[in-house]
């Protein structure tokens, strides 16, 4: 039986020091409240595609994934949406099981 493959992503060596550190904190137990939405947005972009939609909607493309946000009315993501970036970013390979957290070993 052969294992499905998942769409290559950048290795988070080749992400910036800001977009790893972002990684990390969507991936950290307990939730962090403190994770801008400009540090999402551009850590999205470093990994995969973002594009506002009419009505304010945030599309987000990694891997073979698409995810719809809407923006925060602060600065601050909400705890929903760390838990549906976890799974996105998961899914396409990232986060603390798949070893790529961005955290230098």
């Amino acid at each position: 039986m052969s294992e499905a493959r998942v769409p290559q992503t950048p290795e988070p060596e080749h992400l910036s020091n800001h977009h790893r550190s972002t990684l990390r904190q969507l991936f950290q137990h307990p939730v962090s409240h403190n994770i801008e939405w400009t540090a999402v947005v551009s850590l999205l972009e470093a990994v995969g595609s973002v594009t506002e939609q009419p009505h304010g909607k945030v599309a987000v493309v990694v891997g073979s994934q698409t995810e719809y946000f809407d923006p925060p009315v602060h600065k601050d993501i909400d705890t929903q949406a760390v838990v549906n970036l976890r799974r996105m970013l998961g899914g396409a390979g990232y986060g603390l099981e798949s070893g790529r957290d961005g955290s230098t070993r």
